[in-house]
């Protein structure tokens, strides 16, 4: 199995580690420290060795942060993790505070005394970030203050090593232009802007801009490193040797000199003793890597880095593996949902057993090569919960009658599949599909949506909102974000979400996923993958629009749905999508049992 079901949190910890962390504190004159989620990269997904928060706190979510004052702690999360890290952590050591309805900075001015020095490590926080902090506390008297080293680590006695995963090539096949033509359009890019060179600091940016891939997460093939791209001349990577065999050497070596990581800080040096103005993105590289260059006698330019824009906008190879890649997942979605109708209402099934189920069918397909993140198998009240994670502790079996969400998604070298699916086992009752429906209403709206050049992601957002909003209800999440090529799941700068400012343009991928969550009883999300399509002319229209085109096929449960409450139009959108479906994977289901399911499944609906 690719997802492990063990629960590695344990909230009994929390109190002896607390304490030592208190011990450091104190030991260096510290009223308080502050742990991030975040390791040196900014990354969502980050090693064992960077998992600080989670060994102090016990939580797992892949978003937060802890504030440890003397007497007190605050664990602050968004509400997709609020009833999770109660859960996760300790509630005599750690109170939970819900973001953005209270900020960290407004807890730490209203809790810490005044004057008091709260502790970070420089490596883990952004230049925009701290310095939005600092303001925010600048009327308080509390200060914050950078630590060289950082307190978790130096009583994590048994932390473990960083990782040593190998970088392999992501060929040509898959990439669609080579490594020298990207890196000579960035140079360029640099020099028109009058930058000297840019610190590349995160993963991803590094794995498009060389075509390598890397083995140091689970889900997401990153190679942790760092690399200087000079706006002339070879580039320097900086990245531990051992990582890289022959093939992967040989490639580099044309493109720029491999040093060790232990070699950064030199480098970063050497562009100060050369007065360079040096390009760093203020949201995603650490204060560190300002602070040291700005130490050296280096100029910090701040600008976004250009990398993550041209990642988003997928050529056409990347866009044809992405249309692979989905028709290939479908077949293990849908080869999933069949059995669930066959066998949901058995009471035989679990939360782990439907997990286990679908990934052997993704590893039927013999082109797996990892999941795209860990499978959100949720029966009844637990769907309510956006990023539930099934363990060994929490497993429930699928009752009759209820409500089953499955959200997953594979990685393919020739792209990275998201997908979620609600589905009734049994009744669901007419409240749940009015409400589904109601969700589903939305994501046709915004596969529907046709927009003007310039619109940004949160243009778009109240569309898959507007049902919802007028029968009083909402989800707290965005309606989309970014998906990488054979990358990250989930990738920026795009996003469909009220925070989502980045333009929409030709070839971004992006997740279409409104939902609906009822605390304690269910949770309902539908997903599918669509790609911004360049800009056409509407008949009699006046200006070129762009849109969407869906590349995720699976039937979306016609037993959930309460087709009185659907218009035509969105009717004649889930007919001719499930039409698609059929003619997409029908042909490739290997038995026919499953191609009479996704008949009946993809059957036309009447109004």
């Amino acid at each position: 199995m690719l997802q492990s079901f063990d629960d590695p949190s344990d909230p009994s910890l929390g109190p002896v580690r607390l304490a030592l962390l208190r011990q450091a504190m104190a030991a260096r004159a510290l009223d308080g420290y502050i742990v991030p989620r975040a390791d040196e990269h900014q990354g969502e997904y980050v090693p064992a060795s960077a998992e600080r928060l989670r060994w102090l706190t016990g939580f797992t979510g892949s978003a937060g942060s802890c504030v440890v004052l003397a007497k007190r702690a605050a664990l602050f999360v968004d509400g997709r993790y609020t009833m999770q890290a109660a859960e996760q952590s300790d509630p005599a050591s750690f109170e939970i505070v819900q973001i953005p309805n209270t900020k960290l900075s407004a807890w730490l001015a209203d809790t810490a005394a005044k004057g008091a020095q709260i502790g970070y490590d420089p490596r883990l926080f952004t230049p925009n970030w701290i310095e939005g902090t600092e303001a925010a506390l600048s009327t308080s008297g509390v200060q914050l203050k950078a630590v060289a080293e950082n307190l978790i680590d130096v009583v994590w006695t048994d932390r473990p090593a960083p990782p040593q995963g190998p970088v392999t090539l992501h060929g040509l096949e898959f990439a669609g232009v080579p490594a020298h033509h990207k890196i000579a359009e960035l140079q360029a890019t640099l020099a028109k802007a009058g930058d000297d060179a840019i610190v590349l600091t995160l993963p991803d940016s590094i794995a498009w801009l060389f075509n390598i891939r890397g083995s140091d997460l689970r889900y997401t093939p990153f190679a942790l490193s760092f690399a200087v791209v000079p706006a002339s001349g070879r580039l320097t990577w900086f990245i531990d040797g051992h990582k890289l065999d022959e093939a992967v050497r040989a490639e580099i070596d044309a493109v720029a000199e491999v040093r060790t990581p232990e070699d950064l800080v030199g480098g970063l040096q050497a562009l100060g003793a050369a007065k360079a103005k040096v390009r760093l993105d203020p949201t995603t590289a650490s204060k560190w890597f300002a602070d040291t260059l700005a130490a050296a006698g280096a100029t910090v330019r701040r600008h976004p880095d250009p990398c993550q824009l041209a990642k988003a906008k997928k050529n056409a190879v990347e866009l044809d593996g992405a249309r692979a890649a989905h028709k290939r997942d479908a077949l293990a979605v849908c080869r999933l949902l069949a059995w669930l109708s066959a066998e949901g209402l058995s009471g035989a099934l679990d939360e782990i057993a439907v997990t286990t189920k679908l990934e052997g069918f993704r590893r039927d397909t013999g082109l797996l090569k990892d999941l795209s993140f860990d499978t959100i198998s949720a029966a009844g009240p637990h769907a309510a919960l956006p990023h539930y994670r099934v363990n060994t502790r929490s497993n429930l079996r699928l009752a009759p009658n209820s409500v089953f969400l499955i959200d997953s998604g594979g990685q393919y070298q020739d792209g990275t599949t998201d997908i979620t699916r609600t589905v009734a086992i049994g009744d669901a009752g007419t409240e749940a599909r009015q409400r589904f429906t109601l969700v589903l209403k939305g994501m046709i709206a915004v596969s529907l949506a046709r927009f003007p050049t310039g619109t940004r992601g949160c243009d778009l957002d109240p569309l898959a909102r507007r049902a919802l909003w007028a029968a009083g209800l909402d989800f707290d999440h965005g309606t989309g974000h970014g998906i990488g090529s054979y990358l990250s799941v989930h990738e920026g700068p795009q996003s469909l979400s009220r925070a989502g400012m980045a333009v929409l343009e030709p070839g971004m991928i992006i997740s279409n996923e409104p939902g609906y969550y009822k605390p304690g009883h269910y949770g309902i999300r539908i997903e599918n993958l669509v790609v911004v399509t360049e800009a056409t002319q509407i008949p009699s229209g006046e200006r070129p629009m762009h849109g969407f085109e869906t590349i995720t096929f699976a039937p979306i449960d016609r037993n959930m749905i309460e087709a009185g409450l659907l218009t035509a139009t969105e009717r004649d959108w889930l007919n001719a999508y499930h039409a698609r479906v059929r003619t997409e994977v029908a042909p490739n289901l290997p038995a026919a049992e499953d191609r009479a399911w996704l008949e009946r499944a993809t059957a036309a609906l009447q109004g």
